[in-house]
């Protein structure tokens, strides 16, 4: 993975002593005594140690281990001249001399290393003492004190008297003031559509009349109105219909170019999460990528957000809530396209990334009409076209279910229900599987062939697949409710949508793995295998519609089994958020963070996916080469290959998915 030293670090080492001597000896020779040599040691010798690296570590040099050892003998021959020439006519001996400054150089580094082991090992200590063996789940309650939740769910105000311009952003719908982080200046609760309550709920996003009110944009806007499961920890934040609502940071470096913009899209299997939780804390693009703009937003879930009223009396004057959640989403795009510039961003480069549900968003706008021209690039992390629904059945069901339990007869009484009341339903019906239809209008009815046929036309890609993503989601959902959701869903598939004979194979498998494990440990691979042989799959037809794609397979052990390895990881390194890392039950690698982070930078920036040696200190070139291959990410390293036979284990599973195309009980 990294090493504490490669060849490369010791022979800069040596060079470093060599130089730092060198300029101390010239002084002292020339007679400045000691107090004249040192300061002039340290300011000539870093100034030459600092070009000597730049020689050392440009890519042409890098590149071939030819050039390398000829521009280290030079510099070794130029430097070792000097300083023995230097050496004698001071009378000191040059083994002893070089064997002091070569020491000093590498120790600092050894004793680094030695400390951040011990605080690394420390830390895993803490999570294993808190979580045990993590069959609970994500753990939360006991995280927070009565201020800090407090704090957490003020609101901002509008603003009538003076305010500080230096922070204040005038976008085409209001003047937003926001305030300082460390790295950046963070704008929240920024509305990017009229609030979808009263007359507007279950309605399509209507955009926001032109302002110049003045608001404070210090606080998080509410949640959406969700499913509050044992591990979401938005349970503690306050809910609303009125959720249509955007963050911005801006990072402190300054230059003149538009900076490059990230959108996160938020996990949450389209019922829960948002914004506000701490794994999408907007302000850690700016940590981490100071010369990017980051935006998160919130958008409709559950019955708010994925439901059909077709059949429901007066249900024809919402045509449009079938797929409100992704309508939110191409409103927020819009919103971030026409005032990004206000910000400092391009409207013109943005990148969208997804997790989870978030994934299966932005795969399904990629293909959307509505959506043309809204982003560039997008990064997608364990989601795909294959999660939805084919036909509006299932919305149908759902929009049942809530008359059922509110004993409503039409969408007029629906209209009269408290938003409490309706959220203590979405509570219970919202358990449930919601996700988004493929209705042939907003979103093509099959978007693998519309991949195929170019529908994603402009965008480049990264498509993660994770290898052990549904102990993430019972961990979020509790095991009960991801027990529910898997067994009901793969029974659907089994019966409604397999062959005989690749049906049969998957029920051997699951009963043969079940002998030596449990049924849901059982059921929960093959979840995990179909997930993963769809998003191969999406990343072929991608690929075949003439689009560059990188695909990468997360292959990273879970600190603790029970609580899985996937989406939760990949966003922590991405941002680098080491604390919030080990609330989640880990402690955040920064090798795979900083690899990660730089191969991101070279996407969104279009620069070649390649790591050179010694362009992260300690790590050996890395080559990612475009689909069919992956970049296998693991403890021990990072490397290119082939994945397909990695991603399942069930006969004729992948050979049937490539003749039908992949669909997850979405009838």
């Amino acid at each position: 993975m990294k090493k504490l030293f490669t060849i490369d670090d010791f022979i800069i080492a040596f060079i470093s002593a060599l130089v730092y001597g060198l300029s101390f000896e010239i002084p002292m020779l020339l007679g400045w005594g000691i107090w004249t040599a040192l300061p002039l040691c340290l300011i000539i010798g870093g100034a030459i140690d600092a070009v000597t690296k730049r020689i050392v570590f440009n890519k042409t040099v890098q590149k071939s281990a030819t050039n390398k050892a000829l521009v280290f003998f030079a510099l070794f021959v130029i430097f070792i001249i000097v300083q023995y020439v230097a050496l004698q006519l001071r009378g000191l001996s040059v083994k002893d001399y070089l064997v002091g400054n070569y020491i000093s150089s590498i120790l600092p580094s050894v004793l680094g290393f030695v400390f951040s082991m011990v605080s690394r090992w420390y830390k895993i200590r803490k999570i294993r003492v808190r979580y045990g063996d993590g069959s609970q789940g994500f753990l939360y309650d006991d995280m927070y004190t009565r201020e800090e939740i407090e704090e957490f769910n003020k609101q901002n105000r509008q603003i009538q008297g003076g305010y500080d311009t230096k922070l204040a952003v005038k976008t085409k719908t209001g003047v937003y003031v926001g305030y300082k982080e460390k790295k950046g200046v963070v704008y929240r609760e920024i509305p990017y559509a009229k609030p979808p309550v009263g007359k507007l709920r279950w309605k399509a996003p209507e955009p926001l009349p032109a302002s110049d009110e003045v608001f404070e944009a210090k606080y998080f806007g509410a949640s959406a109105i969700q499913v509050e499961h044992k591990g979401s920890i938005l349970k503690i934040h306050r809910q609303s219909e009125d959720c249509l609502t955007l963050n911005v940071c801006v990072g402190k470096k300054d230059n003149n170019d538009k900076k490059p913009v990230v959108v996160l899209f938020h996990h949450g299997d389209f019922s829960y999460g948002g914004s506000a939780d701490p794994l999408m804390y907007v302000e850690k693009i700016a940590d981490a990528y100071a010369d990017f703009i980051g935006v998160s937003f919130n958008y409709r879930l559950g019955i708010f957000g994925f439901i059909d009223f077709s059949e429901v009396p007066g249900g024809e004057n919402y045509p449009d809530a079938l797929n409100l959640g992704l309508l939110d989403q191409i409103a927020a795009l819009e919103w971030v396209k026409e005032n990004i510039s206000a910000f400092g961003g391009d409207p013109d480069n943005i990148t969208v990334m997804g997790f989870e549900s978030g994934a299966i968003s932005v795969s399904l706008l990629a293909a959307c009409n509505r959506a043309k021209g809204l982003f560039q690039k997008a990064f997608l992390f364990f989601g795909s076209p294959d999660f939805c629904y084919l036909t509006p059945d299932a919305a149908r069901t759902f929009a049942k279910k809530l008359l059922e339990e509110t004993g409503a007869k039409s969408m007029d009484e629906l209209q009269r229900l408290s938003s409490e009341q309706l959220k203590n339903v979405n509570q219970k019906i919202g358990l449930h599987r919601v996700a988004p239809t493929c209705d042939g209008k907003l979103i093509p009815s099959n978007v693998f062939d519309a991949y195929k046929n170019g529908a994603a036309d402009g965008i480049e890609f990264i498509v993660g697949i994770p290898s052990n993503e549904g102990l993430v989601l019972k961990s979020f959902m509790g095991e009960e409710n991801f027990e529910e959701i898997v067994s009901e869903n793969i029974e659907e598939t089994l019966s409604s949508y397999l062959d005989a004979d690749t049906a049969a194979s998957v029920r051997n498998y699951i009963e043969n793995r079940a002998k030596h494990t449990t049924a849901l440990e059982a059921k929960g691979k093959f979840f995990e295998q179909w997930s993963a042989l769809s998003m191969y799959l999406s990343a072929m037809q991608l690929a075949t519609g003439g689009n560059k794609v990188h695909l990468m397979c997360w292959d990273v052990k879970p600190l603790i089994q029970n609580l899985g390895s996937g989406t939760v990881d990949v966003v922590l390194a991405l941002l680098g958020n080491n604390r919030i890392s080990q609330m989640y039950g880990n402690v955040l690698d920064p090798a795979i963070s900083e690899i990660l982070q730089q191969f991101l930078k070279k996407f969104i920036g279009g620069e070649a996916m390649s790591l050179y040696n010694n362009e992260i200190k300690g790590v050996k070139d890395i080559d990612w080469k475009e689909f069919p291959s992956a970049l296998i990410v693991s403890n021990k390293n990072f490397k290119c290959a082939p994945i397909e036979d990695r991603l399942y284990e069930i006969d004729g599973l992948w050979e049937f998915m490539k003749r039908n195309g992949a669909t997850f009980a979405r009838e």
